[in-house]
């Protein structure tokens, strides 16, 4: 898949509209309409990392769909993190969702506050 379809995948999966990315992003709703349409134009470098940092995601995943594995060791998390990890790695791939729709939720909280 490429941008386009990363994008909507994205967008789909965080349940985020296009017109809170643009809002949140600070890029004009129509040129992400452009990315997003048939007939896509390809987004400029600045847009793609201001679109990866707003969604949380990193540029490579959006133009790829695929991640660099990290190495972020486990042991350097904190207890309660290695718990939630744990946790969530044993729920059925439904339930994980809810439970990162949930932490999501928390943090936009958070950010209200």
């Amino acid at each position: 898949m490429g941008f386009k379809e990363n994008l909507k995948s994205e967008l789909t999966y965080q349940n985020i509209l296009v017109k809170g990315l643009a809002a949140r992003s600070g890029i004009n709703l129509h040129t992400i309409n452009n990315y997003l349409n048939t007939h896509s134009r390809i987004p400029s470098a600045e847009a793609v990392v201001k679109i990866a940092q707003t969604l949380g995601v990193s540029v490579e995943y959006l133009v790829t769909g695929q991640e660099t594995k990290r190495s972020v060791s486990l042991a350097s998390l904190e207890p309660e993190t290695r718990s939630l990890i744990q946790i969530a790695g044993e729920l059925p791939a439904t339930e994980r969702h809810t439970l990162l729709q949930f932490a999501q939720f928390l943090k936009n909280q958070e950010k209200k506050t």
